[in-house]
């Protein structure tokens, strides 16, 4: 069974940051590429960060700068280190894991809201 369970969310001043987590199991993580993507309340969900099973990133233009996306192949983990963040960074984040040209696999989410 494929599972992809985030951490790390939660409530943070604007200006602060955050570290996300997705721990997979139950696929050969090395070999997927991972991503996180984000859902704010009636908006489409939208890519944030991904990475591939290589290592290479891309970013959202939003979050060029602020956001780094790392994996750690050996513990089947996934992160997004966020800083420096903005009201606009509250949403839904979701973690993602790809095979090449197969659909995607999705966490259920964790919640990041940035209020003072």
């Amino acid at each position: 069974q494929v599972q992809l369970v985030e951490s790390g969310g939660g409530l943070v001043q604007p200006g602060g940051s955050l570290r996300l987590s997705c721990t997979a199991s139950g696929f050969s993580f090395s070999f997927y590429a991972m991503g996180w993507y984000r859902q704010a309340p009636g908006k489409e969900r939208d890519l944030v960060a991904s990475i591939s099973g290589g290592g290479s990133t891309n970013y959202a233009d939003s979050v060029k700068g602020r956001f780094t996306i790392s994996r750690d192949n050996a513990k089947n983990t996934v992160y997004l280190q966020m800083n420096s963040l903005k009201p606009e960074d509250t949403a839904v984040y979701y973690c993602s894991a790809q095979w090449t040209r197969t659909s995607p696999y999705w966490g259920q989410g964790t919640q990041v809201t940035v209020s003072s």
